[in-house]
């Protein structure tokens, strides 16, 4: 295995990670909830009867926002080039398979990994360890065994 030295980024990766565990800290001090991004966007597929849709309300601001970023940082910087090595179908596949994940492991890599680890929590600890050890496993096959 080789490391390349070339796009190794270890200051824009800190940079965001402080930002995103910043935020998530944000918003469980200002908004007393988890920023779990499947189960923000699974209270938009299923929401709750409210009486004044708040709960919808900043669900669709935070979607937004997620789709809006980068947008806007594509606006301020320019375009970034983007490289996938996948085929379009491996893309669908593995985006369902991590929703599938999600919903059987009751959250994601921002709820458990992010979130309920730094919660000290034991449920979040073996979801992550799962699906980091699955990810591992994955990308050894595919690129080591199977290639």
């Amino acid at each position: 295995m080789q490391f390349d030295w070339n796009h190794f980024t270890p200051w824009a990766a800190l940079a965001g990670g402080l930002i995103l565990g910043l935020a998530a800290a944000a918003f469980v001090l200002l908004h007393g909830r988890i920023l779990g991004i499947s189960g923000i966007l699974g209270g938009l597929l299923h929401p709750k009867q409210g009486k004044d849709g708040k709960d919808v309300a900043w669900r669709v601001a935070f979607v937004l926002g997620m789709l809006a970023a980068p947008l806007l940082y594509r606006m301020a910087v320019g375009a970034s080039e983007v490289r996938i090595d996948a085929t379009w179908g491996m893309v669908v596949l593995a985006g369902l398979l991590v929703g599938l994940g999600t919903r059987y492991g009751s959250g994601c890599t921002s709820g458990h990994g992010v979130c309920g680890l730094s919660r000290m929590s034991p449920r979040s600890l073996v979801a992550t360890l799962a699906f980091m050890g699955a990810g591992f496993a994955t990308v050894y096959l595919i690129r080591h065994v199977l290639a």
